[in-house]
C-alpha cells in the first residue's frame, strides 16, 4: 500500500496547486516549488496509519479463517482416506464423497480469491479517499497561490536533492492531522446528539 500511495501522491501533489504566477504572501514570486517528504507523511499521518492497521487486521483475520477452513478440509480428507483403507465405503460412496471433497476444495479456493480481491478493492478505495483528502487540503493550503507545484519526495525517488527550506512536510502533516481529528470530533458530536435525541423520545 505504501508504494502505491507514494506514486499516487506524487501525481496528486503535482496537480493540486494553481499554476498562475502571482505574488506570494511573503513577497516572493509564485512559481516556487516546494516538497513534502512522503515517507514522513505516511509514518505520521493518523488517518493513513489507522487505515494501514485496519487492513493488516483484516488480512490477519482472513488468513486465520482460511487456515481453519483448510485444516477442517484436510481432516475430512484424512477421514475419507482412513474409511477407504478400512473398507468402510462402497465404491459408489467413495466416488460421491470424493466429488464432494473436490467441490469443497474448489469452494475454499474461490472464497480465498474473492476475499482477497474484495480486500484489494477496498484498500484501493480507501487509498483513493486518502489521496483526495490530501489533494483537497493542499488546494486549500495554497489558496493564496504562493506555490505553483508541490512535489512528493521520498528517498530513492525521482528527486535527488532539494533545499531544506523548500520542505513543507510538517506544516502539511499538522494540518492534515488537525483536520482529521476535527472530523472525528464532529462524528462523535453527531453520535452523541443522536443518542440524546433518541433518549429524549
Amino acid at each position: 500500500m505504501k508504494q502505491l500511495f507514494v506514486v499516487l501522491f506524487a501525481a496528486v501533489a503535482l496537480a493540486s496547486c494553481n499554476k498562475e504566477v502571482k505574488e506570494g504572501t511573503a513577497g516572493q514570486s509564485s512559481g516556487r516549488i516546494v516538497y513534502v517528504n512522503t515517507d514522513t507523511l505516511l509514518n505520521n499521518y493518523t488517518l493513513y496509519k489507522e487505515v494501514v492497521k485496519e487492513f493488516q487486521n483484516r488480512q490477519f483475520a482472513l488468513e486465520n479463517e482460511l487456515k481453519k477452513k483448510s485444516e477442517s478440509f484436510q481432516n475430512e480428507v484424512a477421514l475419507f482416506q482412513r474409511r477407504i483403507q478400512a473398507g468402510g465405503m462402497t465404491q459408489q460412496q467413495a466416488e460421491t464423497t470424493q466429488q464432494q471433497l473436490a467441490k469443497k476444495e474448489q469452494d475454499i479456493l474461490m472464497y480465498r480469491d474473492n476475499a482477497a480481491q474484495g480486500l484489494a478493492t477496498d484498500q484501493a478505495q480507501r487509498t483513493d479517499e486518502i489521496l483526495t483528502k490530501i489533494q483537497d487540503y493542499l488546494e486549500a493550503y495554497n489558496s493564496d497561490d504562493k506555490y505553483d507545484m508541490v512535489i512528493g519526495y521520498s528517498k530513492g525517488g525521482g528527486v535527488l536533492y532539494a533545499k531544506n527550506n523548500l520542505e513543507i512536510t510538517q506544516e502539511v502533516l499538522k494540518g492534515l492531522n488537525d483536520e482529521y481529528e476535527d472530523s472525528k470530533d464532529g462524528k462523535s458530536d453527531d453520535a452523541e446528539a443522536t443518542v440524546d435525541s433518541t433518549t429524549a423520545k
